[in-house]
This record gives C-alpha cells, sequence and structure tokens, in this order.
C-alpha cells in the first residue's frame, strides 16, 4: 500500500482490503488459466517451413516434425483443449486435421465455421498450446467420413464428376475455398499463426481421373493467400500420380518397407521424408470385428522412422466419435459397401474418449528422446460414471411422427423410368431449399392391389424395411434383394423405409453413392409408381418438435409399434461425468440426447455402447430419445467404459494385401480376418 501513497493514492482500510482481494482473486484466476498451459515460445517470423534439404528447416534451423491427427469435428469442443494438452505431453509438437467441406456447407452457400465447427477457434488454441499445424483442407478428405468429406448436394448434378476439373465441382470448391480459405490466412506462420504447412488435396493417386485437377486445386489454394509450405499425401503406389509440382510429397502406410522409402528418396532426391500418415490403428465395419493393431507391432516401426531422420505423423493420434449420420463406408475389394460404425477410437494412442493407453506410454518414452527438455507433465484423467439404468416412459409410432417433418418433406413425387432413375434418390428430393436430403431414412409409400414377389432390381441404397398396411415384411439390401409380399385384399400401402448408411469414401465409385431409391422397385416385374416420399433426415428441429408434441403414448398403456421413437429421462444429481450409453436387447436405430445425434447403435456389432460426451448433459433431467427399427427390452443401460466388441489384431500380409490398389485396401487384414467376416454376426457378446 505504500506503493499507492507514492502515486498520491491514499484509500481507506475497507478499500485496501477490497483491492487486496481482488489482486488475490485475478492472481487465482491466472494460475488456474495457465497451469497446464506450456510457454508459447515467440520467435520473430522471418522464414518458415522450408524443404530446400533431406531436413526440414524452420527459421533456417533443422526441424523434425512429430505429429498427430485429432480432428476438431469429432471431438466435442469442451474437450479440445484436454486432447491438445494430451498430445502436447506425449512429445508431440505440430497438429495436423482435416476440413469437413459437407459439415462446414450442408447446403449450398449456407456456411457454418460455429461452435463445434469453429476452426479459427481450434487453430487459436493450438498456437496457445506451443503446437504447430499442418492444415488438410481438402475438398476431399477420405477419413472415413461420409463421401470423404463432400457435400452429397453436389451429386444432384447427373453429371457430377467428383475431384475433377468438372465445371460443376470446380465452380462448388471455389465458393467454399472463398470462406474458408480467408480464414485460414490469417493463421498461418508468416502471420503470425500456427500453420506451417497445407496440404493439397488428399491422396489423388489412388483417384488420378484428371491430370488438370492437382494444379487446379493447388492455384486455387495460392490464388487465396496461402503462402505456407504445400505437401500432397499418397500411398506408394499413389505417389506415381498424385503429386504436384511445387509441392512435397509425403507417404502414407502402416507396415514399414525400405523399398517405400527409397522409392519417395529417388522420385524427390535431397527433399525431407515424412509419413503423412502413419496407422497407429483402423477403423471398424458394422457386422465386423474390433481392429486392434498392437503396441507391440507399431512400436518398432515408429522408432525405425525416427531413426531414419523422417518426420512423421500418427494418423490417428485420437480419433474421436463420428457423432450423427457422418461416418463413411468402405468397398475397395467387397461385392458391396460395408457402413463404419459410429466410434472412431481407431486403437490410436488416445482412445476414443481421451484415456492413456499403452501405445500413449509407449510412444511418450520414444518421442521424450528427441527433446532437450523433459515432457510437460500428463493432464488428468477424465472422470466417467455409470449411471443407473432408466426405463422408457413413453413412445411414438413412425407413422404418427411424419406429421412433424417438415412440410415441404410431405410431398407427392412420381417416380420416372429407369432413364431418369437419379430422379427419386434422396439428395433429388426438393428438400432442404433444394439442396435434397443428405444424412438418415427415407420412406417411400405406394399402394398395390396384388400380393407376389418384390423386387428392389439392387436400386435400394442401401437398407430398407418393407411393411405393407403397417406390418412389417421384410429387410431389402445388397444381399437380400427379393421379398414375397403376402395376400390381402383390396388396395394396400407399401412402405419402404430406406437408411443411407453413410457414403462411401474411398475409392473410384464416388459419383456413384446418390442414397434413397435409386431405380425402378418391380412388384411381379411391373415397376412401382406414384410414391409418396417423406424426408427423415432427423435433424435437432424435428426432433425437438417431437419432443414437444403431445402424440406420445406410455408404455403402461399401449404396446410399441415399430419402427417409432423411445423416450427416456435421464437423471444427473452432480456435475455431468461422460458416460455410455447400452442397448442390449435393442435391434438398431439412432440415440439422441438433449437433441444431440450420438450416432447409430446395432446389435450385429462389434460396437456395443456410444459415446455420451459429460459436457453435453446437464443437472436434472437429460431427455434421451431412442429411434429403434424392430425391437426394444423398454430399458437404457450406461456403463463407464466402452465396448467395442470381439477384437481381432491387424494383420498388413497374406492374399488380402494389395499394394497397388490403394490407400483403403492397403488396410485390409489377412485371410485369418476374412474368415470372420461373413460369421461376425453370430458371435455372442464379449463380456467386459
Amino acid at each position: 500500500m505504500e506503493i499507492l501513497s507514492m502515486f498520491g493514492l491514499r484509500l481507506s482500510l475497507k478499500q485496501r482490503y477490497c483491492l487486496l482481494l481482488c489482486v488475490a482473486v485475478g492472481a487465482i484466476l491466472a494460475y488456474r488459466f495457465t497451469r497446464n498451459r506450456p510457454e508459447v515460445v515467440r520467435m520473430k517470423r522471418a522464414e518458415g517451413l522450408r524443404a530446400n534439404s533431406s531436413q526440414f528447416t524452420l527459421e533456417g534451423k533443422p526441424f523434425h516434425i512429430l505429429g498427430g491427427s485429432i480432428h476438431y469435428f469429432r471431438v466435442p469442443r469442451a474437450y479440445w483443449e484436454d486432447r491438445l494438452l494430451k498430445m502436447k505431453a506425449c512429445g508431440l509438437n505440430t497438429l495436423t486435421t482435416y476440413v469437413p467441406w459437407n459439415m462446414h456447407e450442408p447446403e449450398r452457400g449456407v456456411f457454418n465455421f460455429e461452435d463445434q465447427l469453429d476452426l479459427e477457434a481450434y487453430l487459436r488454441l493450438a498456437a496457445s498450446l506451443g503446437l504447430w499445424v499442418i492444415l488438410r483442407p481438402g475438398p476431399y478428405i477420405c477419413a472415413e467420413w461420409d463421401l470423404g468429406g463432400l457435400p452429397s448436394w453436389l451429386l444432384r448434378d447427373k453429371n457430377m464428376k467428383l475431384r475433377t476439373t468438372y465445371p460443376g465441382f470446380t465452380d462448388a470448391v471455389n465458393s467454399f475455398f472463398n470462406h474458408l480459405i480467408e480464414k485460414v490466412v490469417p493463421h498461418q506462420y508468416s502471420k503470425g499463426g500456427p500453420i506451417i504447412a497445407v496440404q493439397v488435396e488428399n491422396e489423388y493417386g489412388s483417384y488420378a481421373k484428371d491430370d488438370k485437377y492437382m494444379p487446379f486445386i493447388k492455384e486455387s489454394l495460392l490464388s487465396r493467400g496461402i503462402s505456407e509450405l504445400l505437401l500432397t499425401s499418397d500411398n506408394k503406389e499413389g505417389l506415381k500420380r498424385g503429386g504436384v509440382k511445387g509441392a512435397l510429397e509425403t507417404i502414407n502406410f502402416q507396415k514399414f518397407n525400405p523399398k517405400d522409402i527409397k522409392y519417395l528418396d529417388e522420385i524427390q532426391p535431397h527433399k525431407p521424408k515424412m509419413v503423412m500418415e502413419y496407422w497407429s490403428g483402423w477403423f471398424d465395419l458394422w457386422g465386423d470385428l474390433h481392429h486392434v493393431y498392437p503396441a507391440e507391432d507399431m512400436l518398432p516401426v515408429v522408432t525405425e522412422i525416427l531413426k531414419l531422420n523422417m518426420s512423421i505423423n500418427l494418423y490417428m493420434f485420437h480419433g474421436g466419435t463420428n457423432f450423427g449420420f457422418m461416418s463413411g463406408a468402405f468397398a475397395v475389394g467387397m461385392p458391396a459397401p460395408k457402413a463404419m460404425v459410429t466410434n472412431y477410437d481407431y486403437d490410436a494412442p488416445l482412445s476414443e474418449v481421451g484415456d492413456y493407453t499403452t501405445k500413449y506410454h509407449l510412444l511418450r518414452n520414444v518421442f521424450s528422446r528427441y527433446h532437450a527438455q523433459p515432457l510437460t507433465v500428463l493432464p488428468p484423467h477424465q472422470d466417467r460414471r455409470a449411471y443407473q439404468p432408466v426405463s422408457i416412459q413413453q413412445h411414438l409410432s413412425l407413422w404418427v411422427s411424419l406429421q412433424f417433418t417438415d412440410k415441404v418433406s410431405n410431398i407427392v413425387f412420381i417416380c420416372r423410368p429407369l432413364s431418369q432413375r437419379g430422379q427419386v434418390s434422396m439428395e433429388n428430393l426438393p428438400v432442404n431449399n433444394n439442396n435434397g436430403q443428405s444424412y438418415g431414412y427415407t420412406l417411400y409409400e405406394t399402394t398395390i392391389s396384388s400380393e407376389g414377389t418384390l423386387n428392389s432390381k439392387n436400386n435400394i441404397r442401401d437398407r430398407a424395411l418393407v411393411y405393407v398396411d403397417k406390418h412389417f415384411v421384410g429387410v431389402l439390401d445388397y444381399k437380400t434383394q427379393e421379398l414375397a409380399v403376402p395376400y390381402g385384399k383390396g388396395k394396400r400401402t407399401l412402405s419402404l423405409l430406406v437408411e443411407n448408411c453413410g457414403r462411401v469414401n474411398y475409392g473410384k465409385t464416388l459419383d456413384e453413392q446418390r442414397k434413397g431409391l435409386v431405380g425402378d422397385i418391380e412388384l411381379n416385374k411391373n415397376p412401382l409408381r406414384d410414391f409418396v416420399i417423406h424426408s427423415l433426415d432427423m435433424k435437432p428441429g424435428f426432433v425437438n418438435r417431437l419432443e414437444g408434441t403431445g402424440h406420445w403414448i406410455s408404455l403402461r398403456q399401449q404396446r410399441p409399434s415399430f419402427p417409432g421413437f423411445f423416450q427416456a429421462k435421464l437423471y444427473v444429481n452432480s456435475s455431468p461425468k461422460d458416460t455410455f450409453i447400452k442397448l442390449p436387447g435393442w435391434g438398431k436405430g439412432v440415440v439422441f440426447i438433449n437433441g444431440r445425434n450420438l450416432g447409430r447403435y446395432w446389435s450385429v456389432g462389434p460396437q456395443q455402447t456410444l459415446y455420451v460426451p459429460g459436457p453435453w448433459l446437464h443437472r436434472g433431467n437429460n431427455q434421451v430419445t431412442v429411434f429403434e427399427e424392430q425391437e426394444t427390452d423398454g430399458r437404457i443401460q450406461f456403463s463407464s467404459s466402452p465396448d467395442y466388441g470381439m477384437s481381432v489384431d491387424l494383420v498388413f500380409s497374406g492374399p488380402l494385401y494389395h499394394e497397388g490398389a490403394g490407400h483403403a485396401s492397403q488396410r485390409r487384414v489377412t485371410s485369418f480376418m476374412s474368415s470372420f467376416m461373413s460369421s461376425s454376426l453370430h458371435f455372442s457378446r464379449p463380456g467386459k
């Protein structure tokens, strides 16, 4: 207080106490804000990341990229900092992330960079934690994400040629980049930001349909102000066709092959070598097994990469979750696509919910050798809770819910001849401001007057529940394409509830990913016509309207009908914690918590739980809404740990490994795994 007196400030005793209290509170807040944040190194920005010799340089000094992938769109925003702090504590210095076009521009000309999609906030956070960033803006990202991140409204153009210089595609890319890149430019290294490199497209060598396309994407970035080092990313075979002049080529793999490294050196001599995607694990498919890449197999490869003075990016370091309907599908080398599960745990070093794994600790030990100073202290573990089971209180039939869809969705649409089959796909419906339907279910209804054989002609994408006068008849999908329609008198209503299970995200069939009915459906070899079509994309607005209606019926009053919606209340009496929903007596459907879409569940597995982030809950009653297709035991259970199902180790050898088939096919497992694929539906659930 003597200091204050020196400046002529005379305070009463009460004022002095108030001032001291304010100073103390300020100090506590400052400590809490900075205690887990490493000191941000400030340096004069003169020369960014360069690849002019066999070693990367940053500010003219040798620089080793130790990177990891964490996608902001797969992690609840409340946990961004936790995940990045854990990345920093593992010894990594660089964050890599894709940018999903289909999330940022859900309708043509409608852009969203807010809340969960606030890319700039993510970049600022990375900078504040002392992490550099390699940005991978696409427009195509693969990522086991629906249509590889491309918006489905592009497919409204029947002549669309994705990932080419087809004008309909390049015009859309230009519009998106006009909005995206202006947000990115200020966060470049040269502007004082964390972005040290930007990737040009993604794995184009495995697609390579247009030799003018990659130069177009490169110029699209440069002309809008991107000035940092440009990179491309491909597997060994893709390197032959995926590069573009002026961008450093990097390689993707999981199994170490010295010949691949030698090839990279030959096509790009005296340049730094980098593994842009070292696959730390693998994704899972419905009806398959849970893939595990053992730590003891991973560690020697990472060690060898670093010994060769190569830079590395772990894909994934932390996978997160495919919330909603955003998971993709896999089709390379398969007779029909198989949909990907909701979790994107990926068997990564940091689990789906941010837990440390054996891989994490082993990698931390390896990466620590490449730091002059000790690594930061490990952030604390996030608490979880297994809440008590809750019972379903009321239900609402799907047929009753149709009145709460958007009015424009309740349309009568006449099916055209096969030559114009695209007219009835979900993408071509005149909904969502004429952008079509992107995700969810579509209900097609028409009138029939006879029994007989219903034949899908393989025109259902991807799976349809079939009803006659609301009585379940069977399922049509890629395997089952015929059903018997039972006898009945007079005119009856035939209903097909078609689910888009996820668009293929990798391979040569991207242009063919329209969903719903994509052609004629025949009854006794006669094409059906005059469908009434309901768009059931189950957006938050629709779910909220359902919750507010008075049409729900108590289970005590009436047995539930299927398909339908089911409601329960989860009461949280303290600070909400992460948890997992378990539905052992249910079949297939979607779960919403307080209006948020957690994703799909399916009893065929392997995944048996859905992640519920604590920040998406609140004290008191939380609304749980489940859309179930066919069965329920009336209870929703909770667990403090995930259940990803019966697992199998990844092995990259044998007859299913095709080196020249591209990124995704390299991830195929051995014939041992293949033998389980057809029988995995019959495995009992593993105990936890």
